[in-house]
């Protein structure tokens, strides 16, 4: 489970699953305008550590390649004249008709923190339906990957920070997980201190809009997930004339604060969980971790209990923890396709084996099997304390902690503690929740899934009333899991393809189950 100030709504778990169960140019100046730059296209090196390692991007099946660039941006946009930093970019070329050809789509697949240069190849075949007219495009947001990457704590320490007890019962307990937090900040500010004012999601929107000009396009065509749909909003409030066609799915709920988000995932959280539960004994075999869905949390909740006070074997030599383990479980609850791997993962921590659960956990934190971990829950952490100006110290969340306890019995205390994450961040929050207000901008279809845990479905309806009206056209689908479109849905599908590909706005309200 991510770290403070809230759950990372992230469509990257497919792509870290797997994983583990089968550059900043600071003193560069910018004396030449920046919209008039050329890119230098070239073949995809392998991702770097920062983004997760790996191999470099297969060839798409039809025998297209992926290729990669390097766009420069202005460190502080507040000085266009000042020091650049390189924002990485990847494309793979419209497939269809040259006459066809529409524009670039750009994606951004959450987080924040979630590197665009790794996740869109990952997932390129599933959008080869919007390559026939579009170049796809997406970017390792400014803190991200090889984007001027905010680094903090090394692997070792990280693998000590995430064995952390992050739901303290006592005193001593919670004066540990203030100091390891503070140990943290303290290690973001000395390694990243000249990029960490710059990371807000205002700062990412104004590289999207220059990425718009370089790319050259009139219009921004944009397919925005999880947080990509705040950072999409942004951009629609910051650039409504700019706005082409764009669809926000996994809508994040632009009206909340950093606490309201948190107490609204851990309601997601245990929906979906409440989801997992019902499924498993619903069926004709019977269920392996349970008699009925109350039998099956309730062995969880001992599972978790039992795991605070004595640890089980995990990857050789890390333990698997009461808080990896609530991890590992939020992470198998953000797809369906996942939820067999939670089955197999309490089976197997039942009988004192917790690699499952732990390989899980890892995944969530961007850990490869190596010992190597990405800088997702650095940029996280980052992105979340510059954006969100709220900052809770200790008394506030045990204050809370009844509140969220109500709203999920088993997620509740690890979300409440998670918004301590910003206190002694070195950078001032900017605003309690985003402007999306987006007057004059094109229709944006706004996707809202009715059991994600991620980014709760009444946030979509919240979006399209943000936006502001005939801006935001809102599309439901009854199903699990986070986001919709990559789900396979076929009406889910039809809907978006229909207005990226030919403008057709679905009517508003449409429902797909």
């Amino acid at each position: 489970m991510p770290k403070p100030p809230r759950l990372r709504a992230a469509a990257l778990t497919a792509v870290l699953l797997s994983s583990v169960l089968a550059a900043c140019s600071g003193n560069a100046k910018n004396d030449e305008d920046l919209s008039a730059q050329k890119l230098h296209w070239k073949d995809c090196p392998a991702p770097s550590a920062a983004e997760g390692g790996g191999s470099a991007p297969s060839p798409l099946p039809n025998g297209g390649t992926w290729q990669c660039a390097t766009m420069k941006a202005p460190l502080d946009w507040g000085k266009p004249k000042g020091d650049t930093i390189g924002i990485a970019l990847i494309r793979a070329k419209a497939s269809g008709a040259a006459g066809k050809r529409i524009g670039s789509l750009v994606f951004n697949f959450g987080g924040p923190g979630g590197s665009g240069v790794t996740t869109l190849p990952a997932f390129g075949q599933d959008y080869a339906k919007l390559r026939t007219r579009y170049d796809l495009v997406s970017f390792d947001p400014r803190g991200v990957g090889r984007s001027a990457p905010v680094e903090c704590e090394n692997d070792q320490q990280l693998d000590n920070y995430f064995q952390q007890d992050a739901t303290p019962d006592d005193a001593a307990e919670r004066t540990e997980f203030l100091d390891n937090t503070k140990n943290f900040n303290s290690a973001c500010e000395k390694n990243s201190k000249k990029v960490l004012p710059h990371v807000r999601t205002t700062d990412a929107a104004r590289d999207m809009d220059l990425m718009r000009q370089v790319l050259g396009d009139d219009k921004l065509y944009y397919f925005g997930i999880s947080y990509g749909t705040e950072l999409g909003g942004v951009y629609a409030h910051l650039f409504p004339r700019h706005v082409g066609r764009a669809v926000f799915d996994a809508v994040v709920d632009p009206t909340q604060n950093a606490e309201q988000s948190s107490l609204g995932q851990a309601g997601g959280f245990q929906l979906a969980l409440d989801n997992f539960a019902q499924d498993c004994t619903s069926k004709a075999q019977p269920c392996p971790i349970g008699d009925n869905a109350q039998d099956v949390k309730d062995r969880i909740a001992k599972l978790l209990t039992d795991l605070d006070k004595k640890p089980i074997p995990g990857i050789f030599p890390r333990q698997l923890t009461q808080t990896a383990a609530t991890n590992g479980i939020a992470q198998s609850l953000y797809s369906k396709d996942f939820w067999q791997y939670l089955t197999e993962g309490l089976q197997e921590a039942y009988d004192g084996d917790g690699k499952i659960l732990m390989a899980l956990s890892d995944s969530m934190n961007g850990r490869s099997e190596n010992g190597e971990y990405s800088n997702i829950t650095a940029a996280n952490i980052a992105i979340n304390c510059a954006d969100d100006k709220a900052r809770y110290d200790a008394a506030y969340v045990q204050h809370k902690l009844p509140e969220f306890r109500a709203a999920s019995p088993l997620f509740g205390d690890f979300l409440a503690w998670s918004m301590a994450g910003c206190t002694d961040w070195a950078v001032a929050g900017a605003a309690d929740h985003p402007d999306v207000s987006a007057a004059g901008s094109a229709p944006i279809l706004v996707v809202g899934n009715t059991g994600d845990p991620a980014t709760p479905y009444e946030g979509a309806k919240k979006m399209v009333n943000a936006l502001g009206k005939g801006v935001g056209v809102e599309l439901t689908y009854k199903g699990q899991g986070h986001g919709a479109y990559d789900s396979k849905n076929k009406c889910v599908q039809s809907a978006v393809n229909g207005y990226l590909l030919d403008g057709k706005v679905p009517a508003a309200g449409t429902v797909c189950s």
